[in-house]
């Protein structure tokens, strides 16, 4: 079975909840990471559930002992890794120009350039040159220039990855879709 990514399903999630808390999962004090994740999930990239924290990209909500999530679902870093550098089935191709991604793509921040990567982004459009526009959780962004040299993070060591999300994922290779 293959799962297809639907991008505008992602971009529409995107834009509706760019600005505000989905009352449906936990925010986080710092909520990028968790917010392009909810995209794609919206986009129906598939999780890859599992009992250990450290592994796969899932969410499983609010549990009564804990609140149940991957660290790849809510942290930058762990999120980057997981989709940029994954084992076996890609998830996401790592492109080296901008231009080559569009809505529903993912651009990942380094702040000071130093490997350690704090934020991510959902591409929600392209500008009339190609650029691509992002939205954004902490800070809120709509439709925000990819770089983002706007916001209080942007250092002149800003590294970016731009993650191209695969259109198809077979199923029975990535694991159970929840």
């Amino acid at each position: 079975m293959t799962i297809l990514y639907d991008r505008g399903s992602a971009v529409e999630y995107g834009e509706k909840w760019w600005n505000h808390f989905n009352p449906g999962f936990l925010s986080f004090p710092v909520d990028g990471t968790n917010f392009v994740s909810q995209c794609l999930w919206a986009g129906h990239m598939p999780m890859e559930l599992s009992a250990d924290m450290e592994a796969g990209w899932w969410y499983q909500g609010e549990g009564t002992e804990q609140d149940r999530y991957s660290f790849s679902w809510a942290s930058s870093h762990s999120f980057r890794w997981y989709f940029g550098s994954r084992r076996g089935v890609q998830l996401a191709q790592v492109v080296s120009e901008c231009w080559q991604l569009e809505p529903g793509d993912v651009i990942c921040y380094d702040w000071q350039g130093d490997g350690l990567w704090q934020h991510n982004a959902i591409v929600a459009a392209c500008d009339p040159t190609g650029q691509p526009l992002v939205n954004a959780h902490t800070p809120n962004c709509y439709h925000k220039n990819w770089r983002l040299k706007d916001t209080e993070h942007w250092t002149e060591n800003t590294a970016y990855l731009f993650l191209k999300i695969k259109d198809a994922f077979p199923l029975s290779t990535i694991g159970q879709e929840k």
